[in-house]
């Protein structure tokens, strides 16, 4: 007997099946970089933004623990209590007192962003970005059918990436509903000011814009005190400003998915709402574990950006002595952003150095096309000795 034909799907002629900002989405340039060189041995990848070491024991122990007590069930949507309180004393003793009711746990940094785009945006909405940024930031309000102003940092001659501030609060008016501002960024170094923060905040004070600020290599730096400059060591609870973090980068846990959002006052039961209907909650022996990472952050933090920063020197150096090569030292984050005179398709160059040379890094171009005829490496390894034969492939390469 044939199916019914009220119950079988009939696709309708000239209706795409999917929404069209979801086709239209553009498929992951450095993932198609490493694609070709998985499977390969003896490739030297630098292309992911992640350290090559492991979680701390300490934190691999704490999630094990949690495992074996048998806690594998639901938690609270905005996370465990006890984790809630420990992020706020440690966002406090960087920054500004933050009070508990304004902190969100969420099952990672990148969900962070998400609830947060999910809480402000509607189709329509526009958004001002500031790029080249890692590209799930521009696609999440694309995604909500929101519209994406770019308004571009740019390399100055030594390859040190600026903003034109003027040009960016001209691009923010009354009809701006979100700014969006990756600090330190992903992938150029580049980091605001304290006077350009305030300028900035000063600026959506008076046009009722929304700043996103994406901060979660904020203690990837490599300048004076103990973190970048945040937008949380100058607002007020109440300000219109969500602060997104993760603990992938400064723990060593970007496999864990684990992060969190610091919001203005009031808003906590409508994100929680969120997460709700995102992923409900984040794993409870996950968040044990971020528990400990919490516990050691005051060691363990200082010690692993002095060996991040050993890193750097070693590549940065060795990437400016090169014939052709423009690049500047970040002064954070986990990048060196750099190009190759006479190179302008980044994605066939790093498409080649991988084939023909055996080294992984992340096409510029994946960041948007402020980025193309740029190369991002990442240089957080345990083992400096593999970033000198990193460069020794790259010289290899560009002597041919």
């Amino acid at each position: 007997m044939p199916d019914d034909p009220a119950l079988t799907f009939q696709p309708v002629p000239g209706v795409p099946a999917m929404r069209p900002a979801i086709a239209d989405l553009p498929a992951s340039k450095i993932r198609e970089v490493a694609n070709a060189g998985l499977d390969r041995s003896d490739v030297l990848a630098f292309w992911f933004g992640e350290s090559d070491e492991v979680t701390p024991a300490e934190v691999r122990d704490a999630a094990a623990q949690a495992l074996a007590r048998g806690e594998t069930f639901y938690s609270h949507n905005l996370g465990l209590p006890e984790l809630r309180a420990a992020l706020a004393a440690y966002t406090s003793g960087l920054h500004r007192p933050v009070d508990v009711d304004r902190i969100a746990v969420t099952s990672s940094g990148v969900t962070a962003l998400m609830v947060a785009m999910q809480m402000l945006l509607g189709p329509g909405d526009e958004v001002v970005a500031v790029v080249p940024v890692w590209p799930n930031l521009t696609a999440q309000p694309a995604i909500l059918g929101a519209t994406v102003t770019r308004v571009p940092l740019r390399p100055g001659k030594e390859g040190a990436w600026g903003l034109d501030l003027g040009e960016l609060l001209a691009a923010v008016t009354p009809r701006t509903r979100v700014l969006l501002v990756n600090a330190p960024n992903n992938p150029t170094g580049w980091t605001l000011t304290r006077a350009e923060q305030r300028a900035l905040l000063d600026h959506c004070r008076r046009t009722g814009t929304w700043i996103v600020a994406d901060e979660v290599y904020e203690r990837v730096w490599f300048g004076e005190g103990h973190a970048a400059p945040s937008f949380l060591d100058i607002t007020e609870p109440q300000d219109r400003v969500v602060v997104v973090h993760s603990f992938s980068k400064s723990f060593l846990m970007t496999g864990w998915r684990l992060g969190w959002l610091v919001l203005p006052e009031g808003c906590l039961d409508d994100v929680g709402k969120l997460i709700e209907f995102n992923s409900s909650c984040a794993p409870v022996f996950v968040q044990r574990g971020g528990q400990a990472a919490l516990r050691i952050a005051d060691a363990f933090v200082p010690e692993l950006v002095g060996r991040f920063q050993a890193c750097r020197d070693t590549l940065l150096p060795g990437l400016a002595a090169m014939p052709r090569v423009q690049v500047a030292t970040p002064l954070g984050g986990l990048y060196g952003f750099f190009r190759v005179e006479g190179e302008p398709d980044s994605l066939a160059l790093a498409k080649r150095l991988v084939s023909r040379h055996g080294l992984g890094l992340a096409p510029g171009a994946a960041f948007g096309d402020e980025g193309e005829g740029w190369l991002r490496w990442c240089f957080a390894s345990r083992d400096p000795a593999r970033l000198q034969q990193g460069l020794q492939r790259l010289s290899d390469a560009l002597a041919i």
